[in-house]
């Protein structure tokens, strides 16, 4: 997927300061320590509307991020996703009656527009959800095959993470469960379905469903993939695990930070020693 152009950043004197950022893991503001070049991923837009001053907002702090650490003598590798296949955008192009995928792409190119007026470097790695699902198929086999997922026993191939066997669960927004299933409920979650081993449990795919766009997915399954191990795929593909920053809007804490974390987790665990988790969640407040 195409990202925006980057406007000229100028060449300043000297060397910028160590950049410190309030990290919500550890409710603290700590330094970060980059290597030679940063990595950032940033979560981007559901292209189911046009784009606003929230969105502009956190995509400028972000920006901050990227120019404090260029000033600083870093490379950065910035990755940002764009959630192109979703329940909103579905909701939305049914109420009014148009193709999911022109919806998608008109909203994402006034996207594009808007950060280009703002100025805002473009990430290096611009990537849609529809455009991942090949890698996430194989994520999710993979999840499926260590047996940290399970499908579900109800006939419609929908397949969740058994968070039960996530030990880092919860480190990233430090919520209690009440405040947990509360979240989830609210945030696209489905903490009441029946079948599932946990309430908290998370969506990895969802099978076929009638009049819904699918693909080829796990173990000979259509349907398309979960929120968050989009997130979880696209930035083991693009800059690994033990990045320095994973950011977006404060409302992504919980649940979507949390699970891409523990899916990625998941997926780099079983392959040998204990793999670093993301860097600092750094959210727009």
């Amino acid at each position: 997927m195409l990202s925006w152009p980057a406007p000229l950043l100028p060449t300043l004197p000297g060397t910028g300061s160590v950049l410190s950022v309030h990290d919500t893991a550890r409710g603290e503001v700590v330094p970060t320590s980059p290597d030679r070049t940063a990595r950032m991923y940033v979560c981007g837009i559901t292209p189911y509307d046009a784009t606003h001053l929230g969105h502009a907002a956190t995509y400028l702090a972000f920006d901050l991020i990227n120019r404090v650490w260029r000033d600083a003598g870093h490379a950065v590798h910035y990755v940002q996703n764009v959630t192109d296949i979703d329940d909103p955008l579905l909701e939305r192009a049914e109420r009014d009656g148009e193709d999911w995928v022109v919806l998608a792409m008109r909203e994402t190119a006034l996207f594009r527009e808007d950060m280009t007026a703002l100025r805002v470097l473009p990430p290096e790695d611009y990537v849609g959800a529809v455009e991942a699902i090949p890698r996430i198929v194989g994520y999710v086999e993979e999840m499926l095959d260590a047996g940290l997922a399970y499908v579900l026993d109800d006939g419609t191939g929908d397949v969740y993470h058994d968070i039960a066997q996530a030990p880092g669960f919860g480190s990233e927004s430090r919520y209690d469960e009440a405040t947990m299933l509360r979240f989830f409920a609210e945030r696209g979650g489905d903490p009441d379905r029946a079948g599932k081993r946990q309430p908290l449990d998370p969506m990895l795919w969802r099978g076929e469903r009638e009049g819904e766009p699918s693909w080829p997915g796990p173990r000979g399954t259509k349907g398309r993939p979960g929120w968050h191990i989009e997130c979880a795929a696209i930035a083991l593909d693009t800059i690994g695990m033990g990045f320095d920053v994973q950011g977006g809007g404060s409302d992504l804490v919980f649940p979507h930070h949390e699970y891409s974390a523990v899916h990625a987790e998941a997926l780099r665990a079983p392959a040998g020693p204990p793999s670093p988790s993301p860097g600092p969640t750094c959210t727009r407040r």
